[in-house]
């Protein structure tokens, strides 16, 4: 599978070097759903939930692609943060899937947060404008994504 992103640029800017990342995805018993998942260094699994027959013995795909948007919300605020010295102590963030309509091309995902730590409302506004624009929130709501399913080399 190969995952390309559009990156739209201003023509004052430099162009980004293109990234290449690559995630290995392979079943780990044969003739079961869990899938052991490789990231650069990092081993986690995935399984299908007891009512789509699996064992529900790790998390499944929807729940990482959930668990990504969470996890870029809450990673652009620490950072953030940090770039404008808010004193940001940590935050939290909780997202509700409506998958209910999907089939039909609807995906909803309501993301609360709350930032903790002796901030002002000013400062905390300027944390949820830095997160409504975090990397992956755009990747699932603007940007091109084109996958491309091939076989793997030597099958």
């Amino acid at each position: 599978m190969v995952l390309r992103r559009s990156h739209h640029t201003e023509a004052t800017t430099t162009k980004r070097r293109p990234m290449s990342e690559t995630t290995h995805c392979e079943t780990e018993v044969p003739n079961a759903f869990p899938q052991i998942i490789r990231v650069r260094k990092h081993t986690f699994r995935t399984d299908v939930s007891e009512a789509g027959g699996g064992t529900d013995s790790a998390p499944g795909a929807h729940d990482y692609f959930d668990a990504a948007l969470a996890a870029c919300k809450t990673t652009t605020a620490a950072w953030y943060a940090r770039k404008h010295q808010i004193p940001l102590e940590r935050v939290e963030a909780h997202i509700e899937r409506d998958d209910a309509e999907e089939r039909k091309g609807k995906y909803v995902l309501r993301v609360r947060l709350e930032f903790h730590g002796p901030l002002s409302s000013e400062q905390r506004l300027r944390l949820y404008n830095a997160v409504s624009a975090c990397p992956v929130h755009k990747l699932m709501t603007t940007t091109d994504v084109v996958i491309e399913t091939a076989p793997l080399a030597g099958t």
